[in-house]
């Protein structure tokens, strides 16, 4: 499937950390093709700038996923933070952060649920899968591995389930939880609950 990427924003700032630059592991597939051809390091020549990846609300989730010799530029400290914007040149919320925070440390190959992400961090699960649709530093931040509470695939890319729009995003949602070793049956509800299901 191909993906449409668009530039790179630039943001200025007087203290970059090296904790902005991250390597992508362990998220290697047909479905996250390879861009780092693309993209600058914000060490680059004598710039003092941070990038960050930008894409269509409706593709947020999906455009960011890149080969695992890809960079993602993910803000580590209050000030990157501070400083950066979504496309639209929103920040993001204190939320959105603790979200993608928590979502960074669901390993590969487990899944948890918008329910157990609320739990931990606050808020509600509708209120993490609004954050995860939206979230600019996929597969760095992995989206894909939050499912519903019932066990359910749930949403991908903004699309709920097979009959949804297309059903193409929960084909892909499954094809590639698959590929890390999460298996669902045809109604897309998580087999092995014992084993896949991570919980903090």
């Amino acid at each position: 499937m191909p993906v449409h990427r668009t530039n790179i924003n630039r943001i200025t700032s007087s203290s970059i950390s090296n904790n902005t630059i991250r390597k992508v592991t362990g998220v290697n597939s047909r479905f996250f093709p390879n861009v780092a051809s693309n993209q600058e390091s914000p060490h680059d020549g004598d710039q003092d700038t941070m990038p960050h990846e930008t894409g269509d609300d409706d593709l947020a989730c999906e455009e960011h996923f890149f080969s695992e010799d890809s960079v993602i530029y993910y803000p580590a400290t209050a000030e990157e933070r501070r400083m950066y914007r979504a496309k639209d040149g929103r920040k993001l919320t204190p939320h959105q952060w603790a979200v993608y925070d928590f979502a960074r440390t669901i390993p590969m190959g487990k899944v948890t649920t918008y329910k157990e992400v609320a739990s931990a961090i606050g808020g509600s699960p509708r209120s993490v899968g609004n954050a995860l649709r939206n979230n600019p530093f996929s597969p760095y931040v992995p989206c894909h591995r939050v499912i519903a509470s019932s066990l359910f695939i749930g949403g991908f890319f903004g699309e709920w389930g097979k009959n949804h729009k297309t059903g193409l995003r929960y084909n892909d949602k499954v094809a590639i939880l698959s590929e890390e070793g999460v298996e669902f049956d045809d109604k897309g509800n998580l087999l092995r609950a014992g084993k896949a299901l991570w919980r903090p």
